[in-house]
């Protein structure tokens, strides 16, 4: 497949089985069974190792393009290429990421009232890497991805994130970072964020969202919430019950670093 010119037979065969479905929520409908049949087909065609995905993986991938199998297809062919190069041995170990973990930055604990896996990032402890660079930092992204995705049940395929940036200045700012973590989420983790919780944000952080919004697609946006200081523990709340919330936010639970998890 060169650039985004994909096979147009799809959506004939999709017409001809009577549309998509209306909703990206909830478990996979007949129709949409049929949908993920046609894009397997077609993304075979071009990576023969695309069998080895499950259904759930493609379900995910087309319900970012709004389950356009043209370019759903283009997207997860992109994203097989890029797991090849990205992680040849299948996975992200703690001895590529060293900096990033010494930062003490990533932690998971506890699931929201649904069961998704609840992960706290706290980006007053970031700061660029000067040793290992940006790459470094985009492998670190990888890893505790990997790490949240593990520790989804069967069944369940996102995760809430709680960003923490109390005490976040200039010397963290890294919007080259930022937006590196938001492209491999967006690109090669779709639909795994289900709310991320912006907690203490200062003002100057408010400065430099304005430059980074215009890089997050719109559904990715509507997920983004920013929670006053004072409505912190009662706005969690309403999606995490006390016995699962951190300790730091008044809750029952201690944090557990990622790299632990």
């Amino acid at each position: 497949m060169e650039g985004k010119q994909v096979m147009h037979e799809s959506n004939e065969e999709t017409e001809a089985n009577g549309g998509v479905l209306q909703s990206k929520d909830g478990n996979s409908s007949q129709e949409e069974h049929k949908i993920i049949f046609q894009m397997r087909a077609l993304v075979q065609k071009h990576d023969p190792t695309s069998k080895e995905c499950d259904d759930a993986t493609m379900r995910r991938f087309l319900r970012a393009r709004d389950l356009d199998i043209d370019e759903a297809s283009f997207m997860f062919l992109r994203y097989l290429r890029w797991r090849k190069m990205f992680l040849p041995n299948g996975s992200i170990s703690e001895s590529e990421v060293p900096n990033d973990i010494a930062q003490n930055k990533m932690f998971v604990q506890g699931t929201d009232k649904s069961g998704r896996p609840i992960t706290v990032v706290f980006g007053g402890r970031h700061y660029p890497n000067k040793t290992g660079g940006l790459e470094e930092f985009k492998r670190f992204v990888v890893f505790g991805l990997e790490k949240i995705c593990s520790r989804m049940t069967r069944g369940q395929e996102k995760f809430v994130s709680i960003n923490d940036l109390q005490g976040w200045g200039y010397s963290n700012c890294d919007i080259h970072g930022y937006h590196a973590s938001l492209l491999i989420l967006q690109e090669y983790y779709p639909e795994r964020l289900e709310k991320l919780f912006v907690v203490h944000a200062p003002y100057l952080f408010m400065a430099i969202w304005k430059l980074i919004s215009p890089f997050i697609d719109e559904e990715t946006k509507k997920k983004i919430v920013f929670v006053e200081n004072k409505k912190v523990k009662s706005t969690l709340l309403k999606e995490i019950d006390e016995s699962q919330l951190p300790e730091i936010y008044g809750g029952k639970l201690k944090l557990v670093p990622i790299q632990d998890s």
